[in-house]
Protein backbone atom coordinates (compact mmCIF):
# COMPACT_ATOMS: atom_id res chain seq x y z
CA UNK A 1 0.00 0.00 0.00
CA UNK A 2 1.55 3.32 -1.10
CA UNK A 3 0.84 6.70 0.44
CA UNK A 4 -0.70 9.11 -2.02
CA UNK A 5 1.50 12.10 -3.00
CA UNK A 6 -1.02 14.44 -1.38
CA UNK A 7 -1.00 12.53 1.94
CA UNK A 8 2.80 12.22 1.91
CA UNK A 9 3.10 15.99 1.40
CA UNK A 10 0.61 16.70 4.18
CA UNK A 11 2.50 14.45 6.57
CA UNK A 12 5.82 16.07 5.75
CA UNK A 13 4.38 19.53 6.50
CA UNK A 14 3.01 18.74 9.97
CA UNK A 15 3.87 21.78 12.08
CA UNK A 16 6.76 21.35 14.47
CA UNK A 17 6.01 24.66 16.19
CA UNK A 18 3.38 23.02 18.38
CA UNK A 19 6.12 21.17 20.22
CA UNK A 20 8.61 23.96 20.72
CA UNK A 21 6.77 25.61 23.62
CA UNK A 22 8.00 26.52 27.05
CA UNK A 23 7.99 23.46 29.32
CA UNK A 24 6.23 25.62 31.93
CA UNK A 25 3.16 26.17 29.79
CA UNK A 26 2.61 23.32 27.35
CA UNK A 27 -0.55 23.20 25.30
CA UNK A 28 -1.60 19.68 26.31
CA UNK A 29 -4.65 19.78 24.08
CA UNK A 30 -2.55 20.46 20.98
CA UNK A 31 0.05 17.89 21.99
CA UNK A 32 -2.62 15.29 22.70
CA UNK A 33 -4.26 15.87 19.33
CA UNK A 34 -0.91 15.61 17.53
CA UNK A 35 -0.20 12.31 19.33
CA UNK A 36 -3.65 10.98 18.49
CA UNK A 37 -3.29 11.88 14.81
CA UNK A 38 -0.60 9.19 14.52
CA UNK A 39 -2.79 6.67 16.31
CA UNK A 40 -5.64 7.47 13.94
CA UNK A 41 -3.52 6.79 10.88
CA UNK A 42 -1.85 3.63 12.17
CA UNK A 43 -5.02 2.09 13.62
CA UNK A 44 -7.26 2.90 10.66
CA UNK A 45 -9.10 -0.04 9.09
CA UNK A 46 -7.32 0.74 5.82
CA UNK A 47 -4.09 -0.68 7.27
CA UNK A 48 -5.81 -4.00 8.11
CA UNK A 49 -4.09 -4.44 11.44
CA UNK A 50 -0.46 -3.81 10.29
CA UNK A 51 0.59 -7.46 10.38
CA UNK A 52 4.30 -7.74 9.54
CA UNK A 53 4.80 -8.50 5.85
CA UNK A 54 1.44 -7.15 4.67
CA UNK A 55 0.66 -4.02 2.60
CA UNK A 56 -0.81 -2.45 5.74
CA UNK A 57 2.50 -2.82 7.54
CA UNK A 58 4.29 -1.32 4.55
CA UNK A 59 2.00 1.72 4.73
CA UNK A 60 2.79 2.05 8.45
CA UNK A 61 6.52 1.94 7.70
CA UNK A 62 6.17 4.67 5.06
CA UNK A 63 4.20 6.81 7.50
CA UNK A 64 6.82 6.57 10.24
CA UNK A 65 9.59 7.26 7.72
CA UNK A 66 7.80 10.41 6.57
CA UNK A 67 7.46 11.57 10.18
CA UNK A 68 11.13 10.95 10.96
CA UNK A 69 12.12 12.85 7.84
CA UNK A 70 9.84 15.81 8.66
CA UNK A 71 11.26 16.01 12.19
CA UNK A 72 14.79 16.07 10.82
CA UNK A 73 16.05 12.76 12.17
CA UNK A 74 18.93 11.25 10.23
CA UNK A 75 18.32 7.93 8.47
CA UNK A 76 19.92 5.23 10.63
CA UNK A 77 18.87 2.02 8.94
CA UNK A 78 20.83 -0.05 6.47
CA UNK A 79 18.87 1.45 3.56
CA UNK A 80 17.71 4.93 4.44
CA UNK A 81 15.52 4.75 7.51
CA UNK A 82 14.84 1.05 7.05
CA UNK A 83 16.72 -1.85 8.56
CA UNK A 84 15.22 -4.62 6.51
CA UNK A 85 15.56 -8.32 7.14
CA UNK A 86 13.95 -11.42 5.70
CA UNK A 87 11.50 -13.73 7.44
CA UNK A 88 10.31 -17.04 6.07
CA UNK A 89 6.60 -17.84 6.61
CA UNK A 90 6.59 -21.41 7.89
CA UNK A 91 3.72 -23.76 8.70
CA UNK A 92 3.59 -27.24 10.18
CA UNK A 93 2.14 -29.96 7.96
CA UNK A 94 0.25 -31.85 10.64
CA UNK A 95 -0.89 -34.48 8.14
CA UNK A 96 2.73 -35.43 7.49
CA UNK A 97 3.95 -34.87 11.06
CA UNK A 98 3.70 -37.35 13.91
CA UNK A 99 4.05 -37.68 17.68
CA UNK A 100 3.90 -41.07 19.43
CA UNK A 101 5.29 -42.95 22.40
CA UNK A 102 5.87 -46.54 21.35
CA UNK A 103 2.54 -47.50 19.75
CA UNK A 104 0.45 -44.73 21.38
CA UNK A 105 -0.24 -42.04 18.75
CA UNK A 106 -1.13 -38.61 20.14
CA UNK A 107 -3.74 -36.43 18.44
CA UNK A 108 -2.76 -32.94 17.34
CA UNK A 109 -4.89 -30.24 18.91
CA UNK A 110 -6.57 -32.26 21.64
CA UNK A 111 -3.49 -33.96 23.12
CA UNK A 112 -0.39 -32.27 21.74
CA UNK A 113 0.74 -29.41 19.53
CA UNK A 114 4.02 -28.88 17.70
CA UNK A 115 6.12 -25.75 17.44
CA UNK A 116 8.67 -24.77 14.81
CA UNK A 117 11.95 -26.44 15.89
CA UNK A 118 15.44 -25.19 15.22
CA UNK A 119 16.14 -28.22 13.02
CA UNK A 120 12.84 -29.01 11.26
CA UNK A 121 11.80 -32.02 9.20
CA UNK A 122 14.13 -34.34 11.08
CA UNK A 123 12.83 -37.47 12.78
CA UNK A 124 13.35 -37.98 16.49
CA UNK A 125 13.51 -41.43 18.04
CA UNK A 126 14.74 -40.91 21.56
CA UNK A 127 14.30 -41.83 25.22
CA UNK A 128 12.70 -39.29 27.55
CA UNK A 129 13.47 -37.88 30.97
CA UNK A 130 11.35 -35.61 33.18
CA UNK A 131 13.48 -32.77 34.53
CA UNK A 132 10.98 -30.97 36.76
CA UNK A 133 10.87 -27.28 35.90
CA UNK A 134 13.75 -27.71 33.45
CA UNK A 135 15.60 -24.61 34.64
CA UNK A 136 19.26 -23.73 35.03
CA UNK A 137 19.70 -20.49 37.00
CA UNK A 138 23.03 -20.65 38.81
CA UNK A 139 22.53 -17.23 40.47
CA UNK A 140 19.51 -18.69 42.27
CA UNK A 141 21.14 -22.07 42.94
CA UNK A 142 18.64 -23.74 40.63
CA UNK A 143 19.84 -26.47 38.28
CA UNK A 144 17.39 -29.13 37.16
CA UNK A 145 20.10 -30.66 35.00
CA UNK A 146 22.46 -31.42 37.87
CA UNK A 147 23.28 -35.11 38.02
CA UNK A 148 21.10 -35.97 35.01
CA UNK A 149 22.23 -37.50 31.74
CA UNK A 150 20.13 -35.94 28.98
CA UNK A 151 22.47 -36.64 26.07
CA UNK A 152 20.50 -37.74 23.03
CA UNK A 153 17.24 -37.50 24.97
CA UNK A 154 14.02 -35.55 24.80
CA UNK A 155 13.52 -33.61 28.02
CA UNK A 156 10.05 -33.17 29.49
CA UNK A 157 9.34 -30.31 31.90
CA UNK A 158 6.53 -28.41 33.59
CA UNK A 159 6.86 -24.84 32.37
CA UNK A 160 6.45 -23.07 35.68
CA UNK A 161 9.05 -22.02 38.28
CA UNK A 162 9.95 -22.82 41.89
CA UNK A 163 8.87 -20.39 44.58
CA UNK A 164 12.39 -19.03 45.14
CA UNK A 165 12.56 -17.71 41.55
CA UNK A 166 10.67 -14.43 41.51
CA UNK A 167 10.57 -11.14 39.62
CA UNK A 168 11.45 -10.71 35.94
CA UNK A 169 13.95 -13.58 36.12
CA UNK A 170 11.02 -15.94 36.74
CA UNK A 171 9.87 -15.50 33.15
CA UNK A 172 13.23 -14.72 31.58
CA UNK A 173 14.77 -18.06 32.57
CA UNK A 174 11.74 -19.92 31.18
CA UNK A 175 12.06 -18.49 27.68
CA UNK A 176 12.74 -21.31 25.25
CA UNK A 177 15.72 -19.56 23.66
CA UNK A 178 17.39 -19.00 27.06
CA UNK A 179 16.44 -22.47 28.31
CA UNK A 180 17.73 -24.21 25.17
CA UNK A 181 21.25 -22.90 25.66
CA UNK A 182 21.72 -25.03 28.80
CA UNK A 183 19.79 -27.99 27.38
CA UNK A 184 21.78 -27.98 24.17
CA UNK A 185 25.07 -27.84 26.08
CA UNK A 186 23.91 -30.86 28.08
CA UNK A 187 23.19 -32.79 24.87
CA UNK A 188 19.37 -32.81 24.70
CA UNK A 189 17.73 -33.14 21.27
CA UNK A 190 14.15 -32.06 21.92
CA UNK A 191 11.70 -30.64 24.46
CA UNK A 192 8.18 -31.55 25.52
CA UNK A 193 6.55 -29.03 27.84
CA UNK A 194 3.39 -28.78 29.86
CA UNK A 195 2.33 -25.15 30.18
CA UNK A 196 -0.08 -23.99 32.88
CA UNK A 197 -2.56 -21.24 31.97
CA UNK A 198 -0.95 -17.81 32.23
CA UNK A 199 -2.38 -15.87 35.21
CA UNK A 200 -4.59 -13.02 34.06
CA UNK A 201 -4.77 -14.21 30.48
CA UNK A 202 -7.97 -13.01 28.79
CA UNK A 203 -10.63 -15.59 28.02
CA UNK A 204 -10.91 -16.84 24.45
CA UNK A 205 -12.58 -14.48 22.01
CA UNK A 206 -16.21 -15.15 21.23
CA UNK A 207 -16.44 -15.60 17.46
CA UNK A 208 -19.36 -14.69 15.33
CA UNK A 209 -20.81 -17.27 13.00
CA UNK A 210 -18.87 -18.23 9.92
CA UNK A 211 -15.69 -20.14 9.14
CA UNK A 212 -12.55 -19.50 11.15
CA UNK A 213 -9.63 -18.29 9.03
CA UNK A 214 -6.63 -20.58 8.86
CA UNK A 215 -3.95 -19.58 11.40
CA UNK A 216 -1.22 -17.42 9.87
CA UNK A 217 2.18 -18.95 9.28
CA UNK A 218 4.92 -18.54 11.83
CA UNK A 219 7.78 -16.33 10.70
CA UNK A 220 11.35 -17.48 11.16
CA UNK A 221 14.57 -15.65 10.34
CA UNK A 222 16.05 -16.35 6.93
CA UNK A 223 19.47 -15.62 8.46
CA UNK A 224 20.52 -18.83 10.26
CA UNK A 225 22.76 -16.81 12.58
CA UNK A 226 19.57 -15.50 14.24
CA UNK A 227 18.30 -19.00 15.02
CA UNK A 228 18.55 -19.34 18.81
CA UNK A 229 17.09 -22.86 18.64
CA UNK A 230 19.72 -24.38 16.38
CA UNK A 231 20.04 -28.10 17.10
CA UNK A 232 16.57 -28.39 18.64
CA UNK A 233 14.77 -31.14 16.70
CA UNK A 234 11.43 -31.21 18.54
CA UNK A 235 9.28 -28.61 20.28
CA UNK A 236 6.01 -30.06 21.60
CA UNK A 237 3.41 -28.93 24.12
CA UNK A 238 1.07 -31.37 25.83
CA UNK A 239 -2.51 -30.38 26.62
CA UNK A 240 -3.81 -31.32 30.10
CA UNK A 241 -5.56 -34.29 28.51
CA UNK A 242 -2.41 -35.36 26.70
CA UNK A 243 -0.29 -34.89 29.83
CA UNK A 244 -2.48 -37.27 31.83
CA UNK A 245 -1.97 -40.00 29.25
CA UNK A 246 1.72 -39.18 28.83
CA UNK A 247 2.46 -39.48 32.55
CA UNK A 248 0.23 -42.47 33.22
CA UNK A 249 2.76 -44.92 31.77
CA UNK A 250 5.53 -43.50 33.99
CA UNK A 251 3.92 -44.54 37.26
CA UNK A 252 3.64 -40.86 38.28
CA UNK A 253 0.37 -39.01 38.76
CA UNK A 254 0.26 -35.87 36.61
CA UNK A 255 -2.30 -34.25 38.94
CA UNK A 256 0.12 -34.63 41.86
CA UNK A 257 2.96 -33.07 39.86
CA UNK A 258 0.72 -30.19 38.81
CA UNK A 259 -0.30 -29.62 42.43
CA UNK A 260 3.36 -29.35 43.46
CA UNK A 261 4.12 -26.98 40.55
CA UNK A 262 1.12 -24.77 41.39
CA UNK A 263 2.70 -24.20 44.82
CA UNK A 264 6.24 -23.78 43.47
CA UNK A 265 7.41 -26.88 45.31
CA UNK A 266 10.32 -29.07 44.13
CA UNK A 267 9.42 -31.52 41.37
CA UNK A 268 10.73 -35.05 40.91
CA UNK A 269 13.11 -36.15 38.18
CA UNK A 270 12.62 -39.51 36.51
CA UNK A 271 13.09 -41.46 33.31
CA UNK A 272 10.03 -42.12 31.17
CA UNK A 273 9.54 -45.66 29.89
CA UNK A 274 9.36 -46.20 26.14
CA UNK A 275 10.68 -44.26 23.19
CA UNK A 276 9.34 -41.05 21.71
CA UNK A 277 8.91 -41.12 17.93
CA UNK A 278 8.24 -37.69 16.44
CA UNK A 279 8.61 -35.84 13.18
CA UNK A 280 7.85 -32.17 12.60
CA UNK A 281 7.37 -31.52 8.90
CA UNK A 282 7.43 -27.84 8.00
CA UNK A 283 6.48 -26.05 4.82
CA UNK A 284 8.39 -22.87 3.97
CA UNK A 285 7.03 -20.13 1.73
CA UNK A 286 8.82 -17.33 -0.08
CA UNK A 287 10.67 -14.93 2.24
CA UNK A 288 9.13 -11.57 3.11
CA UNK A 289 10.77 -8.29 4.02
CA UNK A 290 10.22 -7.02 7.56
CA UNK A 291 11.80 -3.60 8.07
CA UNK A 292 12.45 -1.80 11.32
CA UNK A 293 12.35 1.99 10.96
CA UNK A 294 15.33 3.78 12.54
CA UNK A 295 15.97 7.50 12.84
CA UNK A 296 18.80 9.21 14.72
CA UNK A 297 19.12 12.51 16.55
CA UNK A 298 22.87 13.07 16.75
CA UNK A 299 24.33 14.03 20.10
CA UNK A 300 26.20 17.27 20.71
CA UNK A 301 29.18 15.92 22.66
CA UNK A 302 32.16 15.06 20.48
CA UNK A 303 32.89 11.89 22.46
CA UNK A 304 29.54 10.84 23.88
CA UNK A 305 27.65 11.20 20.60
CA UNK A 306 29.12 7.82 19.65
CA UNK A 307 26.95 6.28 22.39
CA UNK A 308 23.24 5.70 21.76
CA UNK A 309 20.06 5.76 23.81
CA UNK A 310 17.19 3.86 22.13
CA UNK A 311 13.55 4.94 22.32
CA UNK A 312 11.46 2.17 20.80
CA UNK A 313 8.00 0.73 20.20
CA UNK A 314 6.69 -2.01 17.95
CA UNK A 315 4.87 -0.97 14.80
CA UNK A 316 3.09 -4.21 13.93
CA UNK A 317 -0.11 -5.78 15.19
CA UNK A 318 -2.12 -8.93 14.46
CA UNK A 319 -3.66 -8.11 11.08
CA UNK A 320 -6.94 -9.70 9.99
CA UNK A 321 -8.21 -12.67 11.98
CA UNK A 322 -11.18 -14.43 13.47
CA UNK A 323 -14.31 -12.29 13.66
CA UNK A 324 -15.38 -11.02 17.07
CA UNK A 325 -18.78 -9.33 17.11
CA UNK A 326 -18.57 -9.16 13.33
CA UNK A 327 -15.20 -7.37 13.21
CA UNK A 328 -12.15 -9.11 11.70
CA UNK A 329 -9.59 -6.26 11.78
CA UNK A 330 -7.27 -6.25 14.79
CA UNK A 331 -6.41 -2.54 14.64
CA UNK A 332 -3.99 -2.35 17.57
CA UNK A 333 -4.69 1.25 18.59
CA UNK A 334 -3.29 0.88 22.10
CA UNK A 335 -1.18 -2.15 21.06
CA UNK A 336 0.86 -0.45 19.79
CA UNK A 337 0.00 2.56 17.63
CA UNK A 338 0.03 4.47 20.93
CA UNK A 339 3.67 3.60 21.56
CA UNK A 340 4.81 4.48 18.05
CA UNK A 341 2.95 7.79 18.34
CA UNK A 342 4.95 8.55 21.50
CA UNK A 343 8.21 7.63 19.77
CA UNK A 344 7.39 10.16 17.04
CA UNK A 345 6.23 12.91 19.39
CA UNK A 346 9.13 12.45 21.81
CA UNK A 347 11.48 12.86 18.85
CA UNK A 348 9.78 16.18 18.05
CA UNK A 349 10.14 17.38 21.62
CA UNK A 350 13.82 16.46 21.87
CA UNK A 351 14.54 17.93 18.44
CA UNK A 352 12.94 21.19 19.57
CA UNK A 353 15.24 21.21 22.60
CA UNK A 354 18.22 20.65 20.32
CA UNK A 355 17.13 23.54 18.11
CA UNK A 356 17.06 25.72 21.23
CA UNK A 357 20.63 24.73 22.04
CA UNK A 358 19.70 22.18 24.68
CA UNK A 359 20.33 19.09 22.60
CA UNK A 360 21.34 15.76 24.18
CA UNK A 361 25.02 14.90 24.55
CA UNK A 362 24.60 11.28 23.49
CA UNK A 363 22.81 10.34 20.29
CA UNK A 364 19.28 8.98 20.44
CA UNK A 365 17.88 6.30 18.13
CA UNK A 366 14.12 6.32 17.57
CA UNK A 367 12.96 2.91 16.37
CA UNK A 368 9.63 1.47 15.20
CA UNK A 369 10.10 -2.29 15.38
CA UNK A 370 8.70 -5.09 13.22
CA UNK A 371 7.39 -8.47 14.31
CA UNK A 372 6.83 -8.02 18.05
CA UNK A 373 3.54 -9.87 17.88
CA UNK A 374 5.36 -12.76 16.18
CA UNK A 375 7.93 -13.20 18.93
CA UNK A 376 9.83 -9.89 19.29
CA UNK A 377 11.56 -10.56 15.96
CA UNK A 378 12.39 -6.99 14.94
CA UNK A 379 14.01 -6.16 18.27
CA UNK A 380 15.90 -9.45 18.22
CA UNK A 381 17.30 -8.54 14.83
CA UNK A 382 18.20 -4.96 15.79
CA UNK A 383 19.68 -5.84 19.19
CA UNK A 384 21.75 -8.63 17.62
CA UNK A 385 22.75 -6.74 14.46
CA UNK A 386 22.31 -3.04 15.26
CA UNK A 387 23.04 -0.36 12.70
CA UNK A 388 25.53 1.21 15.13
CA UNK A 389 28.25 -0.59 17.12
CA UNK A 390 26.48 -2.86 19.61
CA UNK A 391 28.89 -1.97 22.39
CA UNK A 392 27.81 1.67 22.06
CA UNK A 393 24.12 1.01 22.84
CA UNK A 394 23.64 2.15 26.44
CA UNK A 395 19.89 1.98 27.15
CA UNK A 396 16.48 1.12 25.75
CA UNK A 397 13.24 2.88 26.72
CA UNK A 398 10.45 0.81 25.23
CA UNK A 399 6.72 1.43 24.85
CA UNK A 400 4.27 -1.38 24.36
CA UNK A 401 0.62 -0.79 25.09
CA UNK A 402 1.22 1.68 27.92
CA UNK A 403 -2.56 2.30 28.11
CA UNK A 404 -3.35 6.02 28.50
CA UNK A 405 -6.93 5.29 29.56
CA UNK A 406 -7.14 7.71 32.52
CA UNK A 407 -5.19 10.67 34.00
CA UNK A 408 -1.48 10.12 34.57
CA UNK A 409 -0.92 10.12 38.32
CA UNK A 410 1.04 6.89 38.68
CA UNK A 411 3.51 5.34 36.24
CA UNK A 412 4.38 1.66 36.43
CA UNK A 413 8.01 1.25 35.37
CA UNK A 414 9.03 -2.29 34.50
CA UNK A 415 12.69 -2.82 35.29
CA UNK A 416 12.61 -0.03 37.89
CA UNK A 417 14.75 -1.96 40.37
CA UNK A 418 17.15 -3.59 37.90
CA UNK A 419 19.46 -0.76 36.77
CA UNK A 420 20.41 2.87 37.37
CA UNK A 421 17.80 3.79 34.77
CA UNK A 422 15.36 3.40 37.66
CA UNK A 423 16.89 6.39 39.44
CA UNK A 424 16.62 8.46 36.27
CA UNK A 425 12.96 7.51 35.92
CA UNK A 426 12.24 8.36 39.56
CA UNK A 427 13.83 11.79 39.16
CA UNK A 428 11.83 12.63 36.03
CA UNK A 429 8.58 11.41 37.61
CA UNK A 430 9.22 13.63 40.64
CA UNK A 431 9.72 16.66 38.39
CA UNK A 432 6.34 15.95 36.78
CA UNK A 433 4.42 15.17 39.99
CA UNK A 434 3.90 11.55 38.91
CA UNK A 435 4.48 8.66 41.32
CA UNK A 436 6.62 5.81 39.97
CA UNK A 437 5.49 2.27 40.74
CA UNK A 438 7.02 -1.18 40.56
CA UNK A 439 5.25 -3.80 38.45
CA UNK A 440 1.96 -4.46 40.26
CA UNK A 441 1.14 -7.67 38.37
CA UNK A 442 4.49 -9.49 38.41
CA UNK A 443 2.94 -12.81 37.40
CA UNK A 444 2.23 -11.24 34.01
CA UNK A 445 6.01 -11.08 33.44
CA UNK A 446 5.66 -7.99 31.28
CA UNK A 447 9.30 -6.88 31.60
CA UNK A 448 10.43 -9.92 29.61
CA UNK A 449 7.40 -10.20 27.30
CA UNK A 450 8.09 -7.34 24.92
CA UNK A 451 10.87 -5.86 22.81
CA UNK A 452 13.00 -4.58 25.68
CA UNK A 453 13.88 -8.20 26.52
CA UNK A 454 16.13 -8.49 23.45
CA UNK A 455 18.16 -5.49 24.57
CA UNK A 456 18.37 -7.03 28.05
CA UNK A 457 19.70 -10.26 26.51
CA UNK A 458 22.53 -8.23 25.01
CA UNK A 459 23.38 -6.72 28.41
CA UNK A 460 21.74 -3.33 27.69
CA UNK A 461 19.74 -1.79 30.59
CA UNK A 462 16.10 -1.20 29.68
CA UNK A 463 12.78 0.08 30.99
CA UNK A 464 9.17 -0.37 29.88
CA UNK A 465 6.05 1.43 31.00
CA UNK A 466 2.35 1.17 31.88
CA UNK A 467 -0.04 3.75 33.30
CA UNK A 468 -0.26 3.00 37.02
CA UNK A 469 -3.09 2.76 39.51
CA UNK A 470 -3.79 1.98 43.14
CA UNK A 471 -5.59 -1.15 44.41
CA UNK A 472 -9.39 -1.15 44.19
CA UNK A 473 -9.43 2.21 42.39
CA UNK A 474 -11.56 3.05 39.34
CA UNK A 475 -8.33 3.15 37.34
CA UNK A 476 -7.50 -0.42 38.36
CA UNK A 477 -10.95 -1.50 37.19
CA UNK A 478 -10.53 0.34 33.88
CA UNK A 479 -7.07 -1.18 33.31
CA UNK A 480 -8.12 -4.75 34.06
CA UNK A 481 -11.33 -4.44 32.08
CA UNK A 482 -9.38 -3.24 29.05
CA UNK A 483 -7.10 -6.26 29.22
CA UNK A 484 -10.13 -8.52 29.53
CA UNK A 485 -12.23 -7.16 26.67
CA UNK A 486 -9.86 -5.37 24.24
CA UNK A 487 -6.39 -6.92 24.48
CA UNK A 488 -5.59 -8.67 21.17
CA UNK A 489 -9.15 -8.15 19.98
CA UNK A 490 -10.67 -6.10 17.18
CA UNK A 491 -12.15 -3.79 19.84
CA UNK A 492 -8.67 -2.30 20.39
CA UNK A 493 -9.61 0.26 17.76
CA UNK A 494 -10.22 4.00 17.52
CA UNK A 495 -13.67 3.72 19.07
CA UNK A 496 -12.60 3.44 22.71
CA UNK A 497 -12.03 5.92 25.56
CA UNK A 498 -8.52 7.37 25.36
CA UNK A 499 -7.04 10.15 27.51
CA UNK A 500 -5.13 12.13 24.90
CA UNK A 501 -3.89 14.71 27.42
CA UNK A 502 -2.45 11.95 29.62
CA UNK A 503 -0.77 10.39 26.58
CA UNK A 504 0.85 13.74 25.77
CA UNK A 505 2.02 14.12 29.36
CA UNK A 506 3.55 10.65 29.31
CA UNK A 507 5.28 11.46 26.02
CA UNK A 508 6.78 14.56 27.63
CA UNK A 509 8.09 12.41 30.50
CA UNK A 510 9.53 9.98 27.96
CA UNK A 511 11.34 12.80 26.16
CA UNK A 512 12.68 14.19 29.42
CA UNK A 513 13.87 10.75 30.51
CA UNK A 514 15.56 10.06 27.18
CA UNK A 515 17.30 13.43 27.39
CA UNK A 516 18.42 12.88 30.99
CA UNK A 517 19.97 9.51 30.13
CA UNK A 518 21.60 10.98 27.04
CA UNK A 519 23.10 13.83 29.07
CA UNK A 520 24.34 11.79 32.04
CA UNK A 521 28.05 11.69 32.77
CA UNK A 522 28.03 7.90 33.07
CA UNK A 523 26.13 5.37 30.98
CA UNK A 524 23.41 3.35 32.75
CA UNK A 525 24.47 0.14 34.50
CA UNK A 526 22.80 -2.88 36.06
CA UNK A 527 22.58 -3.03 39.83
CA UNK A 528 24.89 -5.75 41.22
CA UNK A 529 21.92 -7.60 42.74
CA UNK A 530 19.94 -7.58 39.49
CA UNK A 531 19.19 -10.91 37.85
CA UNK A 532 20.39 -9.38 34.59
CA UNK A 533 23.79 -8.17 35.75
CA UNK A 534 25.45 -10.87 33.69
CA UNK A 535 22.77 -11.83 31.16
CA UNK A 536 23.22 -14.78 28.87
CA UNK A 537 24.24 -13.54 25.42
Amino acid sequence: MKLSPRLATAIALLPLSLFAQSPASPDWNARGNAWFAHVQFLADDKLNGRRTGTPGYTAAVEYVESQFKAIGLKPAGTFGYQQSFELIPTTIDTAASSFAVDDKIYKFGTEVSLGIPGTPSEKVDAPMVFIGYGLSVPRKHIDDLAGLDVRGKVVVFYNAAPENLQGPQRAYARGLGVRWQALRAAGAVGVVQISPPRPGAPPPSTPTSGPRPAPPASLVFADPALNVLVGLKLVATLTPEGAKTFFAASGHDFAAIKALADKGQPLPHFVFPGTLHANTVTVAQAPIKAPNVVGMLEGSDRRLKKQYVVISAHLDHLGVGRAVDGDTIYNGAMDNASGVASVIESAKLIMAEKAAGRGPRRSILFIALAGEELGELGSQYFATKPTVPKSNLVADLNMDMYLPLFPLRFLEIQGLGESTLGNDARAICQLNDVEPQFDKQPDENRFVRSDQVNFVKQGIPALAFKFGWTPDSPEMKTFNEWVKVRYHRPSDDLDQPIDKTAAAQFTSILAQLGTRVANAKEAPSWYPESAFTAPTK
